[in-house]
């Protein structure tokens, strides 16, 4: 079995504090709430390096990277292979056959305008069969029949106060998606009130309609920030030279749209209500984990060094996880609770 020396350890925990939000980032947006704060935030990420269409392609290697070297696909459980499988414009008849670039907020929407034909924020590489049949139909919840791989599925909205056809992404990137579009209405605030969609009011604030601001907010509460979003949000700031705020501090949200509105934000909103409290033993682990928590119904999560999500299932406070499936090495855990969660490192040594 292969062990960790203290050197390897702190090798790695330095890895992790590498490309942390720069201090004093967001220091202009503090105090503000509603449409000052949002406008506040588009004056600090408004600005960035914009990319060609085609400088896509060797980003999304930067952006879009499995711990296994494969293209991380939101929108199918498709294995696809760098280069091998980038879409070429011919074949995707169905799942699994190639990928390509997504623009998760329709460019239709905005006409196909710039920069935001080509910022990585809203663009992925994702099955060209699935990001087909989305086409340019909102985000939503349907209970309809039509489901691909992961998850994701196409048909009408169950979702209060629309009733179109709607593409409901899987659990797993349901916050990804919203924190997307967040970060779109709020980058290009000079712009939004001419862009069309289902989704949109035609104004600048709160520039989303209210059963998307409803959906939108669900989602990012369900579906916390993942190491994995973490971790691209880090990754195009080094391309693009902006973050994507609502990854970095996902209260901003209810400040601008939600519960919080009219109260100020400061770096620390919502750190208390966030708090959730558990521990893991023994560590290093063999064969079993325990997890002990005063909390109800919560979700663990099982993640890789490079943000590979390994496992998910939902825990009745406290309990044990069969880690012999895992390999020897590092890892996180992260419990969830909607919005709260905390995250812990373990070893395994099996």
């Amino acid at each position: 079995m292969r062990k960790f020396t203290t050197l390897q350890f702190l090798f790695i925990f330095s890895i992790s504090l590498l490309a942390q939000i720069p201090s004093g980032y967001y220091n202009t947006a503090v105090g503000k709430a509603d449409a000052a704060l949002k406008t506040a935030l588009f004056n600090k990420i408004a600005a960035h390096t914009e990319r060609t269409y085609d400088n896509l392609w060797t980003d999304f290697q930067t952006t879009d990277k499995r711990a296994d070297g494969k293209v991380w696909d939101m929108y199918s459980s498709c294995t696809f292979t760098f280069g091998t499988h980038q879409d070429s414009g011919s074949g995707g008849g169905a799942e699994c056959q190639y990928y390509n670039r997504e623009h998760s907020f329709p460019k239709s929407w905005f006409s196909n305008g710039t920069p935001m034909h080509s910022d990585l924020f809203h663009l992925y590489p994702t099955d060209k069969f699935v990001n087909n049949q989305r086409g340019n139909y909102p985000f939503g919840e349907t209970n309809g029949s039509t489901t691909y791989s992961n998850g994701s599925k196409l048909g009408t909205s169950s979702f209060s106060g629309y009733t179109g056809t709607v593409f409901e992404p899987a659990n797993e990137y349901k916050g990804d998606f919203a924190r997307t579009y967040f970060y779109m209405v709020t980058a290009y605030e000079d712009k939004v009130a001419n862009w069309i969609s289902e989704h949109l009011a035609s104004n600048s604030f709160p520039a989303f309609n209210s059963w998307t601001i409803s959906l939108l907010l669900k989602w990012n509460n369900n579906d916390p920030v993942s190491i994995k979003e973490t971790n691209r949000n880090n990754a195009v700031y080094g391309i693009q030279g902006n973050r994507n705020p609502f990854i970095d501090y996902p209260m901003l949200a209810e400040h601008i749209w939600g519960t919080k509105k009219g109260t100020p934000w400061s770096i620390t909103s919502g750190i208390n209500d966030l708090k959730i409290e558990f521990s893991v033993s023994p560590n290093p682990a063999s064969k079993f984990l325990n997890v002990k928590t005063d909390e109800q119904n919560t979700t663990y999560r099982i993640i890789s060094l490079n943000g590979m999500l390994v496992e998910s299932k939902k825990l009745n406070t406290s309990g044990t996880i069969s880690i012999e499936q895992l390999n020897d090495g590092m890892y996180f855990i992260e419990l969830q609770m909607g919005n709260r969660k905390a995250i812990k490192k373990f070893v395994v040594n099996n």
